[in-house]
C-alpha cells in the first residue's frame, strides 16, 4: 500500500506536495488497524503528555473540520474556546482526535528508538527551538493570554528592522509574547516547552536568541517591519527559570545585532554562542568570526541552514574577498575552492571552539543547487536530501582530523 503511493521521483529532493497528498491515507489506515489504545505504552504516553497533547490533537481535529483554515477564522464559540463548544467538538471529533494522538505516540516511539541507537554510537542530537511560535498553532489558540492579542487574535508581530540587505526589514508575522502575563506563572510555557524538547534532544539551540534581550515589535496594521520598535525582553527571568528547572545543554543562536546586553545575558548563564566561518571573510583581524577571535565556549559552523553552501558562496564571491580569506588560511592564491573548503575545515578543527558543526552539503562540497534555505522566501526551501553516502576516503579525512585534534 505504501509503494502504491507517489512520494516523488527525485532522490536528492523532497517533494513535500506529493508527500502531503499521500501520507494521510497511509497513516489513517495504520491508525484504523492499530491496537495501540490497549497498550500500557500508549496509556503512559497519553498521561505524561496530556498537558500539551490534548490541546494539540483537539486543535488539529477542529482545524480539519474547518478545511484547515486558521483558528482565527473558526466560529466564535470554538475560536474563543468556550467550555460548551470545546466539549461538543471533543465528542463530535473523537475519532479524529484519536488519530492525532496516535501520530504523536508513534512519532515518540520511533524517535526514542532512533535516539537510543545513535546514543549507542556516541552521537548526540541537537534540536532547534525557535523563540517565537506560529500564530496558527495550538500554543496560541489554547493559551492566547500568553501573547499580546485582542479578542480577534490581532496584535503586535515579530520581525527584524531594516538593514543593509533589506530596506523594509523582515516582517515574520509571529505574535509577540505578553511577558507580564507569563511572569505570573513563572514563565511555565517556556519551561514546559524546554522540558519537552529536552526529552527529545541532547542539546537545544535557541533560534533568534538576541530577542531574549530586546525584540523588534511591529504594529498589526503595518505592511513592512519599518514601523517597528525595539522593546526590552524578559530573557533574564525566563532563562533563570529554565536553568533552574530544565537539565539540558543550550546553544544561543546570537547572530544579528550583537549588543553588550546580549553578550552579558549569554555569559551569565554560560551559554555557547555561534561563530560562522562564512562571516569571517570581511574586515580585518578584529572580525569576531575569524577563528583566532573565538572564545572556547562557542559552537562554530562553516554556515548555518540559512547560508548558501560554502562552495556556492565561493563560486559567487569576488576574487578580492576570496583571496583575503586564502591569505588568512595561509594557502597559495592559485589554489581552488576545494582547497579553501578543506583548509577552512582544518582551521575549525584546530580552533578553540568547544563544538564544530558542518552541513553535509559542505562536507560533500556541493554548490548552490544544494542550498537548504533562503531567508525571506516561502517556496523552494528545505528540499535537499542526501542521496549518496560520503566515500570511505572522505570519512577517513574527518576521522583523521578528529583524532589529530582530539575532537
Amino acid at each position: 500500500e505504501i509503494d502504491e503511493k507517489d512520494w516523488g521521483t527525485e532522490d536528492s529532493k523532497t517533494d513535500y506536495a506529493k508527500i502531503y497528498e499521500s501520507r494521510y491515507d497511509v497513516l489513517k489506515k495504520a491508525y484504523e488497524r492499530s491496537r495501540h489504545t490497549n497498550t500500557k505504552a500508549y496509556r503512559e504516553f497519553e498521561k505524561e503528555n496530556k498537558y500539551w497533547l490534548s490541546d494539540y490533537s483537539l486543535y488539529m481535529a477542529v482545524k480539519g473540520s474547518f478545511d484547515n483554515h486558521s483558528w482565527i477564522e473558526w466560529e466564535d464559540d470554538i475560536r474563543l474556546r468556550r467550555p460548551d463548544a470545546v466539549s461538543r467538538y471533543e465528542k463530535k471529533l473523537k475519532n479524529e482526535i484519536g488519530f492525532w494522538n496516535f501520530l504523536q505516540f508513534k512519532f515518540d516511539e520511533q524517535w526514542n528508538k532512533l535516539k537510543s541507537y545513535v546514543h549507542e554510537l556516541g552521537i548526540e542530537i541537537v534540536g532547534d527551538i525557535p523563540l517565537y511560535v506560529a500564530m496558527d498553532s495550538a500554543d496560541v489558540w489554547a493559551n492566547p493570554t500568553n501573547w499580546k492579542l485582542d479578542a480577534n487574535g490581532k496584535g503586535e508581530r515579530a520581525g527584524v528592522p531594516p538593514d543593509y540587505f533589506n530596506s523594509d526589514g523582515q516582517l515574520w508575522g509571529n505574535p509577540i509574547y505578553n511577558y507580564s502575563a507569563m511572569a505570573k506563572s513563572n514563565y511555565s510555557f517556556f519551561v514546559k516547552r524546554f522540558q519537552r524538547l529536552a526529552e527529545l534532544f541532547d542539546i537545544l539551540r535557541i533560534d533568534h536568541f538576541i530577542a531574549f534581550s530586546r525584540y523588534w515589535s511591529v504594529p498589526y496594521l503595518s505592511t513592512t517591519a519599518k514601523d517597528g520598535k525595539w522593546v526590552k525582553g524578559s530573557g533574564d527571568a525566563i532563562l533563570k527559570e529554565i536553568k533552574n528547572k530544565v537539565k539540558v545543554e543550550i546553544i544561543a543562536e546570537d547572530l544579528g545585532i550583537l549588543t553588550d546586553e546580549v553578550v552579558a545575558l549569554k555569559d551569565k548563564y554560560g551559554l555557547a554562542g555561534l561563530k560562522v566561518m562564512q562571516f569571517a571573510f570581511d574586515g580585518d583581524g578584529d572580525n569576531i568570526y575569524q577563528p583566532h577571535n573565538w572564545e572556547k565556549n562557542c559552537v562554530a559552523y562553516i554556515g548555518t541552514h540559512d547560508n548558501d553552501t560554502f562552495m556556492g558562496m565561493l563560486n559567487n564571491s569576488d576574487w578580492d574577498k576570496i583571496n583575503r580569506f586564502k591569505n588568512y588560511l595561509r594557502i597559495p592564491l592559485e589554489w581552488g575552492n576545494d582547497a579553501v573548503i578543506d583548509n577552512t575545515i582544518i582551521a575549525m578543527y584546530r580552533s578553540s571552539a568547544n563544538k564544530i558543526i558542518f552541513t553535509m552539503q559542505d562536507i560533500l562540497k556541493l554548490g548552490r543547487e544544494a542550498r537548504l534555505n533562503l531567508p525571506g522566501t516561502i517556496t523552494g526551501n528545505w528540499g535537499w536530501q542526501l542521496d549518496n553516502l560520503p566515500s570511505h576516503d572522505l570519512c577517513g579525512f574527518y576521522r583523521d582530523l578528529a583524532k589529530l585534534y582530539c575532537r
